[in-house]
């Protein structure tokens, strides 16, 4: 009886937007706009009386880098969340190229599309890198365990085909020269490499990044910092980043959301942000405005 509810409302949320979907569709046809790659419309999350997003609002259009920035306790990965379908909201939808994925399941999202990393290392660290960046591939692994074992047939094609895409993402991120080294013997700025490229291998047409350079020095900031660009660049991805790093932020970012105590205060380019009276107030204070 349970599912037969969650089945109802899902059928009623995409219901409900068809009109708003339908009216998007009609001016990209005519020309007067794009859809965006990832629409998030008012959603709210709640855990009992904790009010993590309220009614937060945004577009990642295709081909962008979106930098997501807040004080500490702002909602940031609880956004990141909602989106790869870990926590569903309580209100609001999450529409990714003109379908609504609001109450899908996380391995549902992963299949359209969308990869991530997290705010701490998430590696197999007894696994070597080839084998933790394999793991990226499981969403487009389609043979069973007998032909698996036996290496024959859709297996073995399989096979050939994931190598191909994950010697791709290794030259790409440069670590080559540590592709049979557990994970867990690599120092942490490696490790968040290999956790990237396991994102990658997945070939994801929407990477979040839940603070990829954080803990870093400034020269493992540096290369991280290039490889995103490189991966929006030359394979043309959406990429969404939380990133404490300002710096960092202003310079690879082509626009910036705001978040503070789960409410959406700023958004605009680097610029516009770097000035805005409400987000200089939220990160240092009202006497800095002076």
């Amino acid at each position: 009886m349970h599912r037969t509810s969650d089945n109802v409302t899902g059928q009623l949320s995409v219901l409900n937007l068809l009109p708003s979907i339908e009216a998007h569709l009609t001016s990209a046809m005519n020309g007067n706009v794009a859809l965006p790659k990832l629409r998030i419309s008012d959603i709210s999350i709640n855990f009992g009386g904790l009010r993590a997003l309220q009614r937060v609002s945004l577009d990642a259009h295709a081909g962008e880098i979106l930098a997501i920035i807040g004080p500490n306790g702002a909602g940031k990965t609880t956004l990141l969340n909602a989106i790869s379908g870990v926590y569903h909201p309580t209100q609001g939808h999450i529409v990714l190229d003109g379908q609504d994925r609001t109450f899908m399941p996380p391995h549902r999202v992963a299949a359209l599309g969308i990869a991530r990393t997290f705010q701490n290392v998430a590696l197999f660290r007894g696994m070597s890198v080839l084998e933790n960046i394999m793991l990226g591939r499981h969403c487009q692994m389609r043979a069973g365990v007998l032909a698996s074992g036996f290496f024959w047939g859709l297996a073995q094609r399989e096979e050939i085909r994931h190598r191909t895409v994950v010697e791709r993402v290794i030259d790409f991120l440069e670590i080559n020269h540590i592709r049979k080294a557990p994970a867990g013997t690599l120092p942490y700025g490696l490790q968040k490499r290999v956790e990237l490229g396991r994102a990658l291998a997945a070939e994801p047409q929407l990477l979040l990044l839940d603070e990829p350079m954080a803990g870093m020095n400034l020269e493992e900031k540096e290369d991280m910092a290039r490889f995103i660009l490189d991966v929006n660049d030359e394979w043309g991805t959406t990429i969404i980043l939380i990133e404490h790093d300002m710096g960092v932020v202003m310079d690879i970012s082509h626009r910036v959301v705001v978040l503070d105590h789960g409410e959406k205060i700023g958004e605009g380019t680097p610029e516009q942000v770097r000035t805005d009276p409400v987000v200089i107030r939220a990160y240092l204070g009202e006497d800095a405005t002076g």
